[in-house]
């Protein structure tokens, strides 16, 4: 069955942060806009992230107290991105961050507030900043979103608690407090008692933070400025004439249907983590195949954009965004991918070996830097593990353990967790050298006892210090592991999303090998080449590139390449 879907000016293929954001601006600007979903709910990976969107020199830092220029942050960038290639596009990504911010806090539902406390990731280089530069959305009442609140992605399960509850950054530290904090207490008490009211209503917490706000902002923005969004449909081909995009072919349940873009189309289906073909070729084979991305993240961009004559990027630091993470089983049958991005590594207490049963890392560095050096490592690619004692799981959890957790026996019966009574003993039931694992914990112990690690110096940059327990001192990152028994957690390497995208140029259209943009293609978000270069700077360096260039590809379609805001 085949039948045309009719014209509009522009087709976004993808509903994540940056297809939205491309969405809703074409849009402001008076355009005919049809986005197109290959699954059944709006979000992608985004939904289900932290949310944070790193815009360096905004304005709102000056709020917080804090200062940034962009003088400081082509520095920090200078330190962290040493390569040349997209040395033009991150220009172009100082230069209109803040141009893209005021225009879609003026003509959308987008609302972004600083992060205060967030240090850049490699806090000791210069040009770093203790906060500001990541900002998040402010919190969204799912229920403004009306029925179509059941098309916004659920965030991750084990992100959330009694039933769908969100919390923001500022919560949980009060929650861990409860039971010795009659402030954190009372914090607690009123956020369940505000979720009980929301669940009489909704099939989960209807406040939403992080990644969850930020998608539910952008999909009641596309609602609002009229773009028609179509589900369950996959986009097989795209159409060209004389090197021009001017439409594509839509699968969905009724067959196939033939749209015309004016304008152009954009390509913002998240990246390759799901094409298994597209993994081997360009992911190192010690990376394996688990992804941290949302499903749909299955390569559709890449493959439409190669076909039309673009090219992905090479030549980069990483071609994936890295998180250590650990896999499980939920109830209903479905695998489970926890991503290992702040709640334990960086706490006191806990060490992470590899197949030796020897620590290889500092374990407070971002995730990104955990996984390279797993993939250094070689033996901890293939078998790392978290070890800590009966303290720390309580006080901090680990993982999909939450922390206060008094039943175990469903992590330990289905091998999540590993405990045993003494350290040689938890060697052996993870088939490590129980001499190896004595001897290194031993090792980090006699430092932890004074707060010291003295092999590789975790806490040792405002950013470690940050990821660690402030209550705890001397070191925040650091404590002995000395009470039985004894837990541990096996590690894999995964990815958050793809560094290698389609080559594009400052107004986000896709180039051929020449460099010659190819009319009427643009790209975003996972499916643009980073243009971190497979560095990872910072809290939202995903997030921001694909806001700012989804709102750089919304204007550029439309016709108006510069902006001001609120117009």
């Amino acid at each position: 069955m085949s039948d045309d879907a009719g014209a509009c000016d522009v087709v976004v293929i993808g509903a994540g942060a940056g297809g939205m954001t491309a969405a809703a601006v074409a849009a402001a600007e008076g355009q005919r806009v049809l986005l197109i979903e290959k699954t059944g709910q709006v979000g992608g990976t985004t939904a289900w992230s932290g949310g944070m969107v790193w815009i360096p020199a905004n304005s709102r830092m000056a709020s917080v107290g804090l200062h940034d220029s962009p003088q400081a942050a082509r520095a920090y960038l200078a330190a962290t991105v040493p390569e040349a290639e997209g040395a033009a596009l991150r220009e172009t990504f100082l230069a209109r961050g803040e141009e893209a911010i005021a225009y879609l806090e003026a003509r959308t539902a987008l609302r972004l507030q600083p992060v205060r406390a967030y240090p850049d990731y490699y806090s000791d280089r210069p040009g770093a900043t203790p906060g500001g530069r990541a900002l998040e959305p402010c919190a969204f009442d799912g229920r403004l979103l009306g029925a179509d609140f059941a098309r916004l992605r659920a965030p991750l399960p084990e992100f959330t608690l009694f039933g769908g509850m969100m919390v923001n950054r500022a919560d949980i530290p009060h929650l861990r407090r409860m039971f010795r904090s009659g402030r954190s207490a009372a914090v607690a008490a009123r956020l369940l008692a505000r979720h009980a009211t929301e669940r009489v209503r909704a099939p989960r917490g209807t406040t939403l933070h992080l990644g969850n706000a930020l998608a539910a902002r952008l999909y009641r923005s596309v609602l609002d400025l009229g773009v028609t969004v179509m589900f369950d449909a996959a986009v097989t081909a795209l159409a060209t004439e004389r090197g021009r995009v001017l439409g594509a072919t839509i699968r969905t349940g009724n067959g196939l249907r033939h749209v015309t873009a004016r304008r152009g189309v954009v390509l913002a289906t998240g990246g390759f983590s799901h094409d298994a073909a597209l993994r081997q070729a360009y992911f190192p084979s010690a990376a394996g195949a688990i992804s941290a991305a949302a499903p749909g993240s299955a390569g559709d961009g890449v493959r439409l954009g190669l076909a039309a004559g673009g090219s992905l990027g090479t030549g980069l630091a990483s071609t994936a965004f890295w998180v250590p993470a650990s896999v499980f089983r939920r109830d209903d049958g479905s695998v489970g991918v926890y991503p290992h991005t702040v709640t334990d590594r960086a706490k006191p207490g806990v060490i992470a070996v590899n197949g030796g049963g020897r620590r290889f890392v500092n374990e407070a560095l971002s995730y990104h830097e955990l996984v390279l050096a797993m993939l250094r490592d070689g033996s901890a690619a293939t078998s790392c593990h978290l070890i800590c004692d009966r303290e720390f799981l309580w006080r901090y959890g680990l993982g999909r353990v939450r922390p206060f957790t008094l039943r175990l026996r469903p992590y330990l019966a289905t091998g999540y967790l590993t405990r045993a009574a003494s350290i040689a003993a938890l060697a052996t039931a993870l088939r490590l050298d129980p001499a190896s694992l004595v001897r290194t914990v031993a090792t980090y112990n006699a430092g932890a006892r004074a707060g010291q690690d003295p092999e590789f110096g975790r806490g040792g940059t405002l950013y470690e210090r940050h990821m660690g327990d402030p209550a705890h001192w001397p070191n925040p990152c650091v404590a002995p592991i000395l009470r039985a028994p004894f837990y541990a957690l096996a590690l894999h390497p995964a990815d958050l999303g793809t560094a290698a995208g389609l080559v594009t140029n400052a107004q986000a259209q896709v180039v051929r090998a020449d460099g010659a943009p190819i009319p009427g293609l643009y790209a975003c978000g996972n499916d643009m080449n980073a243009i971190m270069n497979g560095h990872y700077p910072g809290p939202g360096i995903t997030l921001g590139p694909a806001l700012i260039f989804g709102y750089i590809a919304g204007r550029h379609l439309a016709g108006q390449p510069a902006a001001e805001a609120g117009r």
